[in-house]
């Protein structure tokens, strides 16, 4: 009788330590990935570029606020934010103070649909059988402030990549940029930057936050050298020397985070920082921002 009840507690005992770990510890504990993707052409001075993504920030994430703040000691030439900013109608003041030493920097950003809209509570579970993105189409009126998230940063000078192109000095770069916005709520609109990106350019780069194969491959078809996006926070319940179990959109799970190809192009998909308020926990998949440093190609 002893043993019948001994396992099942022993059970229940490893459940709540495992959850301890992936809310309390690993959830906090923030990483710094770095690549280097060899997109310039020869003889061109390496260029820096800090892609960060998916805080889904509250007022009080302090730890994450001031993590985000020291990350200025690798003096990036470029910032690019690739959405689901907050998660709280009171965290602009959070997010400006985190992203603080960097507003003086060239600055790109694209909105992801957590910055329209508030977190509800859904069942983790629904994930391995569907995304989320049917639950955003039920929502049509944005309750958060996303429009003035995104005029404190085009205040500081960043730029609003959501649907548009744009051109920028970056370093001694001649940088061109095309963004969408939001394809997971359908907000993307590739057609309005159709076309061959600037064959003129030292670089091109292609911005989103949902890594959806039909637009990476138009973004690499219209010469985009390098692609960012991110939205899927890694898998965010991972099983360890399996990955994760779902992406939450189209890609495919071995390129859910991390530096891979799309055709052409070169992709970097952010596992991000943060996650919903309403499942505050990561597994096998710690937060991380990328210090993405661009490098000369090998001539042949």
């Amino acid at each position: 009788m002893r043993k019948v009840v001994a396992v099942p507690l022993g059970v229940v005992g490893l459940g709540l330590t495992g959850l301890g770990y992936a809310s309390i510890v690993e959830r906090n504990w923030f990483r710094l990935r770095r690549f280097d993707v060899p997109v310039l052409e020869p003889g061109r001075r390496p260029v820096k570029i800090l892609q960060i993504s998916d805080l889904h920030l509250t007022p009080g994430r302090t730890r994450l606020i001031n993590w985000v703040r020291s990350l200025s000691r690798l003096e990036p030439d470029l910032v690019v934010n690739t959405g689901d900013t907050i998660s709280h109608p009171d965290a602009i003041p959070a997010y400006l103070r985190a992203v603080e030493p960097f507003l003086d920097l060239p600055g790109l950003f694209v909105y992801g649909s957590n910055d329209m809209y508030s977190p509800h509570f859904k069942n983790p579970a629904r994930y391995l059988w569907r995304t989320s993105k049917t639950d955003s189409k039920k929502r049509n009126i944005p309750d958060l402030p996303w429009l003035e998230l995104g005029t404190a940063m085009t205040s500081a000078g960043w730029l609003d990549m959501n649907n548009t192109t744009a051109r920028l000095k970056v370093g001694d770069l001649d940088v061109a940029v095309g963004g969408i916005n939001d394809s997971h709520i359908d907000l993307d609109r590739y057609d309005r930057i159709a076309g061959a990106a600037p064959a003129e350019a030292d670089l091109r780069l292609g911005v989103m936050h949902s890594p959806e194969p039909r637009n990476m491959t138009r973004f690499a078809a219209d010469g985009y050298q390098l692609l960012l996006a991110g939205h899927t926070h890694g898998g965010q319940l991972c099983i360890p020397f399996y990955g994760a179990l779902v992406t939450n959109c189209g890609i495919d799970r071995a390129r859910v985070k991390g530096l891979s190809h799309h055709d052409s192009a070169w992709l970097h998909v952010s596992a991000g920082l943060g996650t919903s308020p309403f499942a505050p926990a990561r597994f096998a998949c710690p937060p991380e921002a990328t210090l993405l440093t661009l490098v000369p190609r090998v001539a042949r």
